[in-house]
């Protein structure tokens, strides 16, 4: 048994240390190459992509996988159709590890979007000081807004110039909720933009808005692509279980 463990996230770092600590099994951790600095598992790990779908299917044959665990970001739109495609070229299964969405609470102040884009003209109907919890790749959208300042916070700064009036905070997550309190505070926030990524780790930021009384918008997961020979599960105790019924 071999597996590639397409990371990146909490979950995928969390798998990895699991997998070498029960021992027995061999893996890789892939790795998109997209922060600086990226927390390093257990394990061997690969950086980078993989040349689309047939590039990904020729590394699963030329490295003897036998099996594939997508635990990559829940937007992660892309990578996921490229694995569900290879998965089935090399005839291996794959197992899609999801953290579930947050769902709004009754007393939750949330504007759903569908993409950034969108997200933006409600940044640009609200106007005033707004926190962004994008990626750099969405940044681009709000460039042309006017009447707001932009906190921005991101695992890496951004290398160029992406908005008009910003300040950027690198930091990573998790998070604690008086530390979210007080950054919205101290920054006279009056909207909060983020990704229904889910999760324990950024959630304190959703908690802290309800608890402000502050609007979230609330960018809505893209369509993801699942491969219907394997499940899906949303806790890396249960990808760990199936990785040992695959072993037994």
């Amino acid at each position: 048994m071999r597996i590639l463990i397409l990371g990146g996230t909490h979950e995928g770092f969390q798998l990895a240390e699991q997998l070498a600590a029960l021992g027995g099994v061999d893996f890789i951790s892939s790795l998109a190459g997209r922060t600086r600095a990226p927390r390093q598992p257990a394990g061997r790990v690969r950086t980078g992509g993989f040349g689309g779908s047939e590039g990904l299917a020729n590394y699963l044959r030329a490295e003897g996988i036998t099996h594939v665990v997508n635990a990559t970001h829940p937007f992660a739109a892309r990578i996921s159709a490229h694995a569900v495609a290879a998965a089935e070229t090399a005839s291996i299964p794959l197992l899609r590890l999801l953290r579930p969405a947050w769902t709004a609470r009754h007393d939750d102040r949330w504007v759903a979007a569908r993409h950034a884009a969108e997200a933006a003209e409600q940044c640009r109907r609200e106007g005033g000081r707004i926190f962004l919890t994008l990626g750099s790749g969405e940044l681009d959208a709000f460039a042309e807004i006017r009447n707001a300042q932009f906190l921005v916070r991101m695992v890496d700064a951004p290398e160029r110039q992406p908005l008009g009036d910003y300040r950027v905070i690198a930091a990573r997550g998790p998070f604690s909720l008086q530390d979210e309190l007080r950054l919205l505070a101290e920054h006279h926030i009056n909207l909060v933009v983020a990704k229904n990524s889910g999760g324990e780790a950024t959630y304190a930021k959703i908690e802290a808005a309800r608890r402000m009384g502050l609007p979230v918008v609330m960018i809505e997961r893209p369509p993801i692509a699942l491969d219907p020979r394997s499940p899906a599960v949303p806790t890396v105790g249960a990808a760990l279980d199936w990785v040992r019924q695959h072993l037994g």
